[in-house]
Protein backbone atom coordinates (compact mmCIF):
# COMPACT_ATOMS: atom_id res chain seq x y z
CA UNK A 1 0.00 0.00 0.00
CA UNK A 2 1.25 3.02 -1.09
CA UNK A 3 1.25 5.90 1.73
CA UNK A 4 -0.74 9.39 0.98
CA UNK A 5 2.10 11.64 1.44
CA UNK A 6 4.11 9.49 -0.77
CA UNK A 7 2.65 12.16 -4.00
CA UNK A 8 5.96 13.59 -4.57
CA UNK A 9 7.66 11.03 -5.74
CA UNK A 10 4.54 9.44 -7.55
CA UNK A 11 4.68 12.20 -10.56
CA UNK A 12 2.26 11.91 -13.92
CA UNK A 13 -0.49 12.93 -12.36
CA UNK A 14 -1.51 16.51 -13.73
CA UNK A 15 -3.38 18.46 -10.93
CA UNK A 16 -5.93 21.07 -12.26
CA UNK A 17 -5.05 24.18 -10.51
CA UNK A 18 -8.05 26.00 -8.87
CA UNK A 19 -8.27 29.75 -9.78
CA UNK A 20 -9.01 32.63 -7.48
CA UNK A 21 -8.93 35.34 -9.61
CA UNK A 22 -8.46 36.45 -13.56
CA UNK A 23 -5.28 38.01 -14.58
CA UNK A 24 -3.18 38.70 -17.84
CA UNK A 25 0.53 38.63 -17.89
CA UNK A 26 2.94 41.27 -19.63
CA UNK A 27 4.66 39.96 -23.15
CA UNK A 28 6.76 42.83 -22.33
CA UNK A 29 8.62 41.18 -19.05
CA UNK A 30 10.22 37.78 -18.42
CA UNK A 31 9.16 34.74 -20.93
CA UNK A 32 8.35 31.37 -20.79
CA UNK A 33 10.70 28.89 -19.73
CA UNK A 34 10.76 27.11 -22.90
CA UNK A 35 11.23 30.26 -24.36
CA UNK A 36 15.15 31.65 -23.23
CA UNK A 37 17.81 31.96 -25.58
CA UNK A 38 19.96 29.18 -25.19
CA UNK A 39 21.92 30.86 -23.05
CA UNK A 40 19.94 31.07 -20.61
CA UNK A 41 18.60 28.07 -20.81
CA UNK A 42 21.91 26.40 -19.64
CA UNK A 43 21.75 28.89 -16.77
CA UNK A 44 18.47 27.93 -15.75
CA UNK A 45 18.67 24.18 -17.03
CA UNK A 46 18.83 20.95 -15.38
CA UNK A 47 19.85 17.42 -16.76
CA UNK A 48 18.20 13.95 -15.43
CA UNK A 49 21.39 12.24 -15.66
CA UNK A 50 22.02 8.30 -15.60
CA UNK A 51 24.84 8.55 -13.26
CA UNK A 52 26.95 5.28 -14.30
CA UNK A 53 28.79 2.95 -12.01
CA UNK A 54 32.34 3.83 -10.67
CA UNK A 55 32.86 7.93 -10.08
CA UNK A 56 31.29 9.43 -6.93
CA UNK A 57 28.23 12.23 -7.84
CA UNK A 58 30.46 15.11 -7.43
CA UNK A 59 32.47 13.79 -9.95
CA UNK A 60 29.92 13.46 -12.45
CA UNK A 61 28.84 17.31 -11.43
CA UNK A 62 32.27 18.31 -11.98
CA UNK A 63 32.56 16.49 -15.48
CA UNK A 64 29.12 18.21 -16.46
CA UNK A 65 30.49 21.76 -15.46
CA UNK A 66 33.47 21.18 -17.51
CA UNK A 67 31.34 19.54 -20.75
CA UNK A 68 28.93 22.59 -20.73
CA UNK A 69 31.48 25.43 -19.65
CA UNK A 70 29.94 26.48 -16.40
CA UNK A 71 30.81 27.80 -13.07
CA UNK A 72 28.16 26.13 -10.94
CA UNK A 73 26.15 22.76 -10.98
CA UNK A 74 25.05 21.05 -8.01
CA UNK A 75 23.30 17.55 -7.73
CA UNK A 76 20.22 16.23 -5.83
CA UNK A 77 21.32 13.77 -3.46
CA UNK A 78 24.80 11.54 -3.41
CA UNK A 79 24.66 8.38 -4.87
CA UNK A 80 27.27 5.76 -3.88
CA UNK A 81 30.30 5.09 -6.36
CA UNK A 82 28.63 1.61 -7.02
CA UNK A 83 25.24 2.89 -7.33
CA UNK A 84 23.70 3.64 -10.96
CA UNK A 85 20.88 5.75 -11.92
CA UNK A 86 19.54 8.73 -11.86
CA UNK A 87 21.34 11.89 -10.64
CA UNK A 88 19.25 15.27 -11.43
CA UNK A 89 22.35 18.21 -11.80
CA UNK A 90 20.81 21.73 -11.51
CA UNK A 91 22.90 24.02 -13.77
CA UNK A 92 23.86 27.66 -13.15
CA UNK A 93 21.68 29.70 -11.25
CA UNK A 94 19.42 26.75 -10.85
CA UNK A 95 21.34 25.66 -7.79
CA UNK A 96 19.30 27.70 -5.49
CA UNK A 97 16.64 24.90 -6.16
CA UNK A 98 18.85 22.17 -5.01
CA UNK A 99 17.84 21.81 -1.93
CA UNK A 100 13.78 21.29 -2.98
CA UNK A 101 14.75 18.33 -4.74
CA UNK A 102 16.84 16.94 -2.52
CA UNK A 103 14.56 16.76 -0.47
CA UNK A 104 12.07 15.21 -2.70
CA UNK A 105 11.25 11.53 -2.47
CA UNK A 106 13.20 8.66 -4.14
CA UNK A 107 12.41 5.11 -5.64
CA UNK A 108 15.41 2.57 -6.42
CA UNK A 109 15.28 -0.85 -7.48
CA UNK A 110 17.12 -3.22 -5.18
CA UNK A 111 18.87 -6.30 -5.90
CA UNK A 112 19.50 -7.86 -2.31
CA UNK A 113 21.43 -11.12 -1.53
CA UNK A 114 19.92 -13.23 1.63
CA UNK A 115 22.30 -15.44 3.65
CA UNK A 116 20.41 -18.18 3.25
CA UNK A 117 17.44 -19.09 1.33
CA UNK A 118 14.36 -18.99 3.08
CA UNK A 119 10.56 -19.78 1.68
CA UNK A 120 8.81 -17.14 -0.14
CA UNK A 121 6.21 -16.32 1.91
CA UNK A 122 8.40 -15.71 4.87
CA UNK A 123 10.36 -13.28 2.80
CA UNK A 124 7.67 -11.22 1.18
CA UNK A 125 5.68 -11.15 4.99
CA UNK A 126 8.87 -9.57 6.80
CA UNK A 127 9.63 -7.19 3.69
CA UNK A 128 5.83 -6.03 3.96
CA UNK A 129 6.50 -4.83 7.70
CA UNK A 130 9.31 -2.56 6.41
CA UNK A 131 6.21 -0.40 4.87
CA UNK A 132 5.77 2.99 6.55
CA UNK A 133 7.69 4.99 8.97
CA UNK A 134 10.44 2.99 10.24
CA UNK A 135 13.57 4.07 12.50
CA UNK A 136 17.14 3.35 10.87
CA UNK A 137 20.65 3.94 12.04
CA UNK A 138 22.83 5.67 9.20
CA UNK A 139 25.78 3.10 8.05
CA UNK A 140 29.29 3.79 9.44
CA UNK A 141 30.41 5.38 6.16
CA UNK A 142 28.11 8.17 5.02
CA UNK A 143 27.17 12.06 4.92
CA UNK A 144 25.39 12.10 8.14
CA UNK A 145 25.78 12.48 11.90
CA UNK A 146 25.25 8.42 12.93
CA UNK A 147 22.43 8.96 15.31
CA UNK A 148 18.95 6.91 14.91
CA UNK A 149 15.97 8.66 12.86
CA UNK A 150 12.80 7.77 11.23
CA UNK A 151 12.34 7.38 7.65
CA UNK A 152 9.25 7.05 5.42
CA UNK A 153 9.41 3.31 3.36
CA UNK A 154 6.56 4.49 0.92
CA UNK A 155 5.98 1.41 -0.56
CA UNK A 156 8.53 -1.93 -0.84
CA UNK A 157 7.08 -4.73 -3.62
CA UNK A 158 8.90 -7.97 -4.16
CA UNK A 159 9.14 -8.45 -7.53
CA UNK A 160 11.21 -11.36 -7.77
CA UNK A 161 13.23 -14.31 -5.78
CA UNK A 162 15.70 -16.57 -6.62
CA UNK A 163 16.93 -18.55 -4.39
CA UNK A 164 19.01 -16.42 -1.90
CA UNK A 165 18.26 -13.10 -4.70
CA UNK A 166 15.73 -10.72 -3.95
CA UNK A 167 14.58 -8.16 -6.41
CA UNK A 168 12.54 -5.45 -4.96
CA UNK A 169 11.63 -1.92 -5.72
CA UNK A 170 11.17 0.44 -3.12
CA UNK A 171 9.76 4.24 -2.65
CA UNK A 172 11.23 6.18 0.21
CA UNK A 173 11.83 9.58 1.91
CA UNK A 174 14.88 11.40 1.40
CA UNK A 175 18.14 10.37 3.47
CA UNK A 176 17.05 6.65 3.32
CA UNK A 177 20.15 4.34 3.50
CA UNK A 178 18.79 1.03 1.49
CA UNK A 179 21.90 -0.77 2.33
CA UNK A 180 20.99 -0.23 5.54
CA UNK A 181 17.59 -1.50 5.43
CA UNK A 182 18.72 -4.61 3.24
CA UNK A 183 20.83 -5.34 6.45
CA UNK A 184 17.92 -4.47 8.78
CA UNK A 185 15.55 -6.65 6.67
CA UNK A 186 18.41 -9.66 7.10
CA UNK A 187 18.21 -9.11 10.60
CA UNK A 188 14.46 -9.45 10.90
CA UNK A 189 14.75 -12.58 8.69
CA UNK A 190 17.19 -13.96 10.83
CA UNK A 191 19.75 -15.00 8.51
CA UNK A 192 21.25 -11.69 7.40
CA UNK A 193 21.00 -9.97 3.83
CA UNK A 194 23.06 -7.33 2.18
CA UNK A 195 23.01 -5.00 -1.12
CA UNK A 196 24.35 -6.33 -4.06
CA UNK A 197 23.26 -3.89 -6.61
CA UNK A 198 21.19 -0.40 -6.37
CA UNK A 199 19.45 1.55 -9.28
CA UNK A 200 17.66 4.59 -8.62
CA UNK A 201 14.51 4.74 -10.76
CA UNK A 202 12.81 7.90 -9.46
CA UNK A 203 13.88 11.34 -7.74
CA UNK A 204 11.27 13.60 -7.41
CA UNK A 205 9.45 14.89 -10.63
CA UNK A 206 11.92 12.58 -12.71
CA UNK A 207 12.23 9.11 -14.14
CA UNK A 208 13.87 6.77 -16.32
CA UNK A 209 11.66 8.27 -19.60
CA UNK A 210 14.09 11.93 -19.48
CA UNK A 211 17.15 10.40 -18.84
CA UNK A 212 20.27 10.79 -20.34
CA UNK A 213 23.56 9.79 -20.95
CA UNK A 214 27.11 12.34 -20.26
CA UNK A 215 27.94 11.35 -23.74
CA UNK A 216 24.67 12.45 -25.31
CA UNK A 217 25.39 15.56 -22.73
CA UNK A 218 28.86 16.18 -25.04
CA UNK A 219 27.54 15.27 -28.29
CA UNK A 220 24.37 17.82 -27.70
CA UNK A 221 26.95 20.50 -26.82
CA UNK A 222 29.31 20.11 -29.60
CA UNK A 223 26.63 20.01 -32.40
CA UNK A 224 25.49 23.39 -30.74
CA UNK A 225 28.81 24.92 -30.68
CA UNK A 226 30.13 23.48 -34.00
CA UNK A 227 27.01 23.56 -36.26
CA UNK A 228 24.72 25.64 -33.82
CA UNK A 229 21.69 23.18 -33.63
CA UNK A 230 20.08 24.33 -30.53
CA UNK A 231 17.12 21.40 -30.56
CA UNK A 232 19.23 18.58 -29.10
CA UNK A 233 20.62 20.29 -26.52
CA UNK A 234 17.34 21.33 -25.41
CA UNK A 235 16.32 18.30 -25.40
CA UNK A 236 18.94 17.13 -22.74
CA UNK A 237 19.19 20.12 -20.62
CA UNK A 238 15.19 20.89 -19.21
CA UNK A 239 14.12 24.17 -17.77
CA UNK A 240 14.51 24.25 -14.07
CA UNK A 241 10.88 24.80 -13.64
CA UNK A 242 10.71 20.76 -14.78
CA UNK A 243 12.77 20.22 -11.36
CA UNK A 244 10.50 21.88 -9.38
CA UNK A 245 6.88 20.78 -10.63
CA UNK A 246 6.59 18.04 -7.94
CA UNK A 247 5.99 21.09 -5.09
CA UNK A 248 2.99 22.54 -4.75
CA UNK A 249 1.96 25.68 -7.06
CA UNK A 250 0.62 29.52 -6.38
CA UNK A 251 0.66 31.11 -9.49
CA UNK A 252 0.87 35.04 -8.92
CA UNK A 253 0.07 38.28 -10.41
CA UNK A 254 3.20 40.02 -12.72
CA UNK A 255 2.82 42.46 -10.15
CA UNK A 256 3.83 40.89 -7.16
CA UNK A 257 7.20 39.54 -8.89
CA UNK A 258 9.68 41.73 -8.31
CA UNK A 259 8.82 42.37 -4.45
CA UNK A 260 9.32 38.21 -4.30
CA UNK A 261 12.23 38.97 -5.73
CA UNK A 262 13.67 40.93 -3.24
CA UNK A 263 12.24 38.61 -0.57
CA UNK A 264 9.05 40.28 0.55
CA UNK A 265 6.37 37.46 1.64
CA UNK A 266 3.33 36.86 -0.58
CA UNK A 267 0.32 37.87 0.03
CA UNK A 268 -3.25 36.92 -0.80
CA UNK A 269 -4.08 39.74 -3.48
CA UNK A 270 -1.13 38.35 -5.12
CA UNK A 271 -2.24 35.03 -6.13
CA UNK A 272 -3.82 34.28 -9.28
CA UNK A 273 -4.20 30.46 -8.77
CA UNK A 274 -2.68 27.51 -6.58
CA UNK A 275 -2.78 24.13 -6.37
CA UNK A 276 -6.09 22.35 -4.01
CA UNK A 277 -3.68 20.35 -1.83
CA UNK A 278 -1.62 22.96 -0.01
CA UNK A 279 -1.38 22.31 3.70
CA UNK A 280 -0.19 24.99 6.21
CA UNK A 281 3.13 25.43 6.33
CA UNK A 282 3.78 22.94 3.62
CA UNK A 283 7.01 24.23 1.14
CA UNK A 284 5.40 25.73 -2.22
CA UNK A 285 6.94 26.91 -5.35
CA UNK A 286 5.44 30.36 -6.65
CA UNK A 287 5.01 31.13 -10.12
CA UNK A 288 4.36 33.59 -12.50
CA UNK A 289 1.68 33.25 -15.31
CA UNK A 290 4.34 32.24 -17.83
CA UNK A 291 5.40 29.28 -15.65
CA UNK A 292 8.84 30.87 -14.46
CA UNK A 293 9.98 29.82 -11.26
CA UNK A 294 10.35 33.15 -8.47
CA UNK A 295 10.44 31.43 -5.47
CA UNK A 296 10.38 28.31 -2.97
CA UNK A 297 8.09 29.62 0.07
CA UNK A 298 6.26 27.91 3.20
CA UNK A 299 3.00 28.05 2.99
CA UNK A 300 1.37 29.75 6.01
CA UNK A 301 -2.61 29.34 5.12
CA UNK A 302 -3.73 25.94 3.38
CA UNK A 303 -5.70 26.44 0.14
CA UNK A 304 -8.92 26.41 1.64
CA UNK A 305 -7.59 29.46 3.55
CA UNK A 306 -6.12 30.95 0.72
CA UNK A 307 -9.60 30.85 -1.32
CA UNK A 308 -11.31 32.10 1.44
CA UNK A 309 -9.20 35.37 2.71
CA UNK A 310 -9.18 38.44 0.64
CA UNK A 311 -5.86 39.81 2.42
CA UNK A 312 -3.00 38.41 4.66
CA UNK A 313 0.17 36.88 3.70
CA UNK A 314 -0.48 33.46 2.45
CA UNK A 315 3.23 31.81 2.16
CA UNK A 316 6.74 33.66 3.26
CA UNK A 317 9.53 33.50 0.98
CA UNK A 318 12.35 31.26 1.80
CA UNK A 319 14.66 31.17 -1.87
CA UNK A 320 14.89 33.45 -4.20
CA UNK A 321 15.05 32.16 -8.09
CA UNK A 322 14.43 35.07 -10.00
CA UNK A 323 16.77 37.97 -10.95
CA UNK A 324 15.33 41.22 -9.47
CA UNK A 325 13.60 43.32 -12.21
CA UNK A 326 12.68 41.34 -14.99
CA UNK A 327 9.23 42.01 -14.20
CA UNK A 328 8.31 45.96 -13.09
CA UNK A 329 9.18 47.18 -9.72
CA UNK A 330 4.78 47.83 -8.38
CA UNK A 331 5.42 48.33 -4.82
CA UNK A 332 7.43 50.49 -2.42
CA UNK A 333 9.24 50.53 0.82
CA UNK A 334 7.30 52.02 4.17
CA UNK A 335 8.94 51.80 7.48
CA UNK A 336 10.69 48.96 6.53
CA UNK A 337 7.54 46.67 5.16
CA UNK A 338 6.94 45.88 1.81
CA UNK A 339 3.42 47.50 0.78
Amino acid sequence: MKDPDSSNILVGKHIELIHKTKALTDVRYGCSPYMRSIEQHLLMGVINLNKPSGPTSHEVTAWVKAILGLQRAGHSGSLDPGVTGLLPIMLGKATKTVSALRLSGKEYVCLMRLHDVLPEKTIKKVCAEFTGPIYQMPPVISAVKRSIRVRNIYYLDVLEIDGPMVLMKVGCEAGTYIRKLCHDIGLALGCGAHMQQLIRTRTGPFNEDTVITLQELKDAFVFWKDEGLESELRRVVRPMEEGLSHLPKIVVRDSAVDALCHGASLAVPGIVSLDPGIKHEQQVCLFTLKGEGVAIATAKMDSAGIMDASNGMAACTERVIMDVDVYPKCWHRRNAEVV
